[in-house]
Order: structure tokens, then sequence, then C-alpha cells
């Protein structure tokens, strides 16, 4: 299956491009509109947040999307899958003191999900978390059966209780990265405007393809996200240029800007929508959850 398939549209009124406000991606700047409440929860729709490349915004984009989300009436379900536990940590989780994590989930079948799950300070988002253990996982799912669907085995027994699923990846393309585009729906694929950060996109959209036609021909790219975007650099934008001519409308119309709040927000273990509810990363990221829902990427 091509990364072009699957494509999902979006709601909006044709533009009058003399007239047009233009974005960072060089497209018409759109308003996208207020996302509809929900008459009941679930099933959920699972997205993976891929990239092998370490520090392009996967985990601050994985929890302040969710907040984002959560303040639109959705619920959901965060699942740390990163051994350096920093989504459980950047949630206020101390990842010493977790009795049960996602490595108990995945390795032991008489571990229920549901006592593995937390509630987290943010209201709508719970979390599956993770500490150092799960980098032993990699090593003992080898000799499973089935090793890359055991994720999505567990995850089926919560689906009814979330709208959306959330799970934040390693930097590696390895068993577990495998495990989580198995159980997704979707993928995002936070990008930071950097031109290293370009040449790592050819292997993660070779795998994303293998996945796609080896274990689950139902996932596809939800999109790009161009993280900590500067404006003022012309590095920032060819690579945004660079990015929409290789994937077109999959690139998000929302792009987040560098700013030091998303690490105080951090340090603080809130999203940056409570810590700094006006501060434009908070809109930002509300916006990117606008658009997600008008492109059909979460109910």
């Amino acid at each position: 299956m091509s990364i072009e398939r699957g494509t999902a549209t979006l709601e909006g009124t044709e533009l009058d491009l003399e007239d047009a406000v233009m974005g960072p991606t060089g497209r018409p700047h759109r308003e996208f509109p207020e996302p509809a409440p929900l008459a009941s929860h679930g099933p959920a729709r699972v997205i993976a947040m891929v990239n092998q490349k370490g520090g392009v915004g996967k985990t601050t984009s994985t929890i302040n999307l969710a907040a984002a989300l959560a303040e639109y009436g959705r619920r959901v379900l965060l699942v740390d899958f990163d051994p350096q536990g920093a989504l459980s940590a950047g949630l206020g989780a101390n990842p010493h003191e977790l009795d049960l994590t996602v490595y108990n989930v995945l390795m032991d079948r008489k571990v229920n999900i549901r006592d593995a799950i937390q509630q987290t300070g943010v209201e709508g988002v719970d979390l599956l978390p993770a500490n150092i253990d799960l980098s032993a996982a990699e090593v003992q799912l080898v000799n499973e059966v089935a090793r890359e669907q055991v994720l999505d085995r567990a995850l089926k027994n919560v689906e009814d209780d979330y709208d959306v699923v959330l799970i934040d990846c390693q930097p590696s393309l390895g068993l577990l990265t495998v495990n989580a585009l198995t159980a997704a729906h979707g993928v995002i694929i936070p990008l930071i405007c950097e031109f290293f950060a370009l040449r790592a996109v050819a292997l993660l959209v070779e795998t994303i393809e293998k996945v796609q036609d080896r274990l689950n021909p139902r996932l596809q790219v939800d999109g790009v996200l161009a993280t900590m975007y500067d404006a003022r650099t012309l590095h920032s934008r060819e690579v945004i240029s660079r990015l929409v001519e290789a994937f077109g409308d999959k690139v998000f119309e929302t792009v987040i800007k560098r700013s030091i709040k998303f690490a105080d927000a951090t340090v603080a273990a809130e999203p940056i929508t409570s810590y700094a509810g006006n501060h434009i990363g908070a809109d930002a990221y509300r916006r990117l959850a606008k658009e997600l829902i008008s492109r059909g990427g979460a109910p």
C-alpha cells in the first residue's frame, strides 16, 4: 500500500488564493471548525507517534495533543512505549514507584491492562505508564508467538473506554515500535524543522509500508507534524518547504513553534494547555486537535 493511500479530506470551504493569508506550510491559513461533542465514547482510534530520531518533540506533542483532545470532550489513553519513561514523568508519575507498567501488561497474560492504567491530573486523559523494565521486553518478545501483535491484543480490552489512544514510541524502529504500528490505525510523524531530521524519514516510511503490507493493512499516515519551527530562520522555512514537497497534504497545516514554555510545562508535569493556557503553544495544540478531527484522524 502506498503512503499516499487513505488520505483524509479536510472539511472547509474553497479559498480565494489571492485574498488568503498563507500559513507557514505555504498553504492558505484555514480555521478548523470546533469539534462537535460526542454522544458516547469508543471504540478508540489508535495513533502511534513515531520517529526513530530522538529530540523531535514526540513526547511533548503526545501530552499536549491528548490534553487538547480532552478539552474537546474526547477520552484519551496515553501509552508510554519508551523505556526512558519520559511521557510518564511528564505527567507526574515516578518511574521508580510503579508497580504495574506496560511491560507487565505485555509480558504477563494474568495482568489486566485496567489495573496498570492510571488517572492523570488532566481530566479525560489516562496513562499506561512505562519505566526501564520495558527495555527487557524487546529481547523477551523475540521468542513469543505473534510477537508483533502483543500490544494490539492488550489494547483491544479497553478500546471501548476511549475515543483516542496515543502511543508515544521510543526513538528506534525495533520490535516495540513495530508493535505500536501493528496496533495503530494511524501514524503521526513529529519532525523537527532541521535538515538531518528529514534524512531519517525515508527509513521510517519504508518501515510503515512494510507493516502495512505484512501486518496491518489498515495503517495509514495521518500526518507529518513540523515541530520546533522558527519562522525567523531560512533553514526552518526550507525544511517545511521540503516536507510539503515530499508529503503534500499529509503535512499538518498546524506547525508547532519553538518555545521555552514547553520545557517549563514539562518541569511542572503539566500539559501546556493548563500550564499556560493562553500561550501560542497551547493554541497550536488545540488547533492541531481540531485539524486532526477535521481530517478524520480522531472521532
